[in-house]
């Protein structure tokens, strides 16, 4: 593994080892339970050993290769990135692969203790191509340990933490079938698969879906939530995210559109409050993400956070972001759970970042915003069919972690030239405030409607971070507009007007549209509702041949599929992520830039390069007191975790 050194590293006493280096911590202390950490979703570690001044000297402790990849040909289906979220509890880590196994790891050498492997692709091709599972839950009760999966064949598993095997007691030997007690059958359920992870709460196990969105039919089942007994896998409750017949709010889908609606499903991570017995769903948007004249109204409770009792599902609050969506701003990631205190005022608060660029702060108990959200005119839809909600939600406080609409202002304009081209391109091209619609491409002379932020965030499905001791919030987003406009099927018989045609690289001479940075790092104090400091997050195009006389600093990646990437980690003094080599290094270089700043300041203090292109989440864990740092990388036949460590 090739390193880079850094020149001028800070000496940062607030996160270097000190005196208390020699004294044993508790191994409770190092643990990872949950794929964000905890279900706070903090995915922050309380360790120091790894500071900004000899995170340079981290090397590769062990390596361990994805079982998948010894499937049978024929057996196997394509999988995607690597991206799995491992686990650390009582000295094991445990993790699963891309199609679906479990396995648990010695966390010091990588060695496989045991592997279960649940043959969901055995059951057919998962819709969606390339395939991910993105992570596994632990459950104990303190006698009994559970691994939980939720698998691309739809089904779900309860294993035994300490040998491994099925649990003969939950469901079927194990399994559950997930296509079952989902509601609404006439919908093709075999549309629905599952990547991430359930959650489990108490005495529930509670799964969401991913949905295949059809573009051009309105066949897509409703993102119902479901909850299963984690001892025995009967169905326990579901939480219908479009309301049925007799629900409240029904009448938020104009002309009986929630008997037809489909999506506005829960598709990413979870959080929980295990004292109080909440679960919290952010859930996504409806079908057709983009036109929505089948569905007008509000269109509860899609783009919401909601609050469920985890006992029995019974909804407690909600908040919906965005009303009638028209642009894709799922809520894309898990809340995070923190107690602050405001005006000198304790608060069990619960923060929601967004692909919007807004962090939607509340009391997690009663869902009472922490600061006013306002709701303010928005522009309106001229598209025939169409009628965007007048109205949208603005939070007061903090402020936007991301650039949001876009004027003829925030064209890049480096040189002249660049500027003139930059504005030939946008005058083909509609822009305005957030939630400017989409228009029919060719409308008022105009291609397309720009987005800003694009359909992917700001913030996505990597989310934020949050220091449990401080109260601050770590956002990691990008600013990379989208030019999106209607246009019609290709097929005379889909069962929509308009579908999306999206450009998602907008910009002259292979430069973006806007001014930088193109993506950051931003630290929001979530007790004042103040931004601490925002970073530029990678090297962006300062070496572009227009650009390189320029000598310019860190402009922001702009890799194309930032927001599927692995987001950071928090630790006692640094932020932790990676960034692709091919935007760092140069344009053909594999493998990845494991990436480190001060958590007080945003400065960059340290890199590694790392010969593997990392893509999962990074987690950092204590095993026989020494600190390692672990994230996924790879994928088809390269796929495997890599952990790293400071010399002995």
């Amino acid at each position: 593994m090739g390193k880079l050194f850094l020149a001028g590293l800070c000496s940062l006493f607030l996160c270097s080892c000190n005196s208390q280096d020699d004294a044993p911590e508790p191994e409770s202390i190092g643990e990872w339970p949950h794929a964000g950490g905890s279900h706070f979703s903090e995915k922050y570690a309380p360790l120091d050993q790894i500071n900004a001044e000899n995170f340079d000297e981290l090397e590769i402790a062990w390596r361990w290769q994805s079982i998948d990849v010894n499937l049978p040909r024929n057996l196997a289906y394509a999988t995607g990135d690597y991206r799995a979220a491992p686990l650390l509890i009582g000295g094991v880590m445990y993790t699963n692969t891309n199609h679906g196994q479990v396995v648990a790891l010695d966390p010091g050498t990588g060695r496989l203790l045991w592997s279960f492997d649940p043959e969901s692709y055995a059951l057919g091709r998962p819709v969606f191509s390339p395939a991910q599972t993105r992570g596994i839950e632990y459950w104990t009760n303190g006698d009994i340990e559970r691994i939980f999966i939720a698998t691309l064949g739809k089904q779900l598993v309860s294993i035994d933490a300490k040998n491994g095997r099925p649990d003969s007691n939950f469901g079927e030997n194990g399994f559950v079938d997930l296509r079952d007690n989902f509601g609404k059958l006439e919908f093709e359920i075999d549309n629905i698969t599952h990547g991430a992870p359930p959650i489990a709460v108490g005495s529930s196990v509670i799964i969401g879906s991913k949905i295949f969105d059809y573009t051009l039919f309105n066949r897509s089942p409703p993102g119902h939530v479901r909850a299963y007994d984690v001892y025995t896998g009967d169905f326990k409750w579901r939480f219908n995210t479009i309301p049925q017949n007799g629900e409240p709010y029904t009448e938020t889908w104009e002309n009986d559109s929630w008997q037809d609606a489909g999506n506005t499903n829960v598709w990413t991570f979870m959080s929980a409050d295990d004292d109080e017995g909440i679960v919290y769903l952010p859930t996504s948007t409806p079908t057709n993400d983009y036109w929505g004249g089948k569905r007008l109204g509000e269109n509860l409770f899609a783009e919401s956070i909601v609050a469920l009792d985890a006992d029995n599902g019974e909804r407690l609050w909600h908040f919906q972001t965005v009303h009638h969506g028209l642009w894709d701003y799922d809520v894309a990631s898990a809340p995070n759970l923190v107690d602050i205190v405001v005006d000198g005022k304790p608060i069990k608060a619960i923060a929601q970042v967004s692909k919007t660029g807004f962090t939607y702060v509340f009391d997690r108990i009663t869902g009472e915003p922490v600061w006013p959200i306002e709701e303010r005119p928005v522009p309106p839809s001229d598209v025939p069919g169409e009628r965007a909600h007048p109205t949208q939600p603005f939070p007061t406080k903090p402020p936007p972690f991301e650039r949001q609409g876009m004027t003829e202002d925030d064209l890049i304009d480096f040189t002249p030239e660049i500027h003139t081209a930059a504005k030939e391109i946008a005058s083909k091209l509609v822009l305005g405030p957030i939630f400017t619609p989409p228009i029919v491409k060719g409308a008022q002379g105009k291609e397309a409607t720009v987005f800003l932020p694009g359909a992917g965030g700001g913030a996505n499905f990597p989310g934020a971070n949050v220091d449990p001791e401080t109260g601050i919030l770590y956002v990691p987003s990008h600013t990379r507009p989208y030019a999106m406009s209607l246009v019609e099927p290709n097929d005379p018989d889909s069962d929509w007007p308009y579908v999306i045609s999206v450009q998602r690289n907008i910009g002259p001479m292979g430069l973006p549209l806007t001014k930088p940075p193109y993506r950051r790092i931003t630290a929001i104090d979530l007790n004042t509702g103040e931004h601490v400091w925002q970073t530029p997050f990678g090297k962006g195009p300062s070496n572009h041949p227009l650009l390189e006389h320029l000598e310019l600093p860190d402009l922001g990646s702009v890799f194309t599929d930032v927001s599927a990437e692995g987001g950071i980690l928090v630790t006692k003094g640094l932020v932790i992520s990676h960034l692709p080599q091919k935007d760092e290094v140069h344009e053909d270089a594999e493998g990845s830039v494991l990436v480190a700043y001060d958590k007080f300041t945003g400065e960059k203090v340290g890199e590694i390069l790392v010969d593997r292109r990392l893509h999962g989440p990074v987690m950092s864990y204590l095993h026989n007191g020494r600190q390692y740092i672990a994230v996924a990388g790879g994928r088809f036949d390269t796929a495997e975790m890599i952990s790293f460590v400071l010399p002995n």
